[in-house]
């Protein structure tokens, strides 16, 4: 089974948005989730033998130094979640992947299936 690979939604369109995030940080972020996803199993073979009760201290400690020699940016703790459109790092709802000043703008003009604006 091949791997899900969650980078390719980061493909950001520059035309007519004028507040986007610096290209050199939405490129930095691509190339992040490309390093997760390349060392994805490595770290979790080394985690495994880590809390694997049936390894030895010895082993352990191995599988530590291992671990802490891999790149820092093989971390997923150092994704960052960004809007699909602008690149902007926060605001961003997950269910669709894009920021929430964006998501409004595409709502407002209707192009969000089964979303309409709250009246009452």
């Amino acid at each position: 089974m091949k791997p899900k690979v969650y980078y390719q939604h980061l493909v950001f369109h520059l035309e007519g948005n004028t507040n986007m995030a610096k290209k050199c940080m939405t490129e930095r972020e691509i190339k992040r989730r490309r390093m997760v996803d390349k060392f994805k199993t490595k770290r979790a073979e080394l985690n495994e033998i880590i809390k694997s009760s049936k390894s030895t201290s010895e082993q352990k400690n191995e599988a530590r130094a291992k671990l802490a020699a891999l790149p820092k940016n093989s971390s997923p703790v150092r994704l960052r979640n960004r809007c699909a459109l602008t690149g902007r790092p926060r605001g961003t709802f997950r269910k669709f992947g894009i920021a929430r000043g964006k998501l409004r703008d595409l709502m407002m003009a209707g192009e969000v299936p089964g979303v309409i604006k709250a009246s009452w």
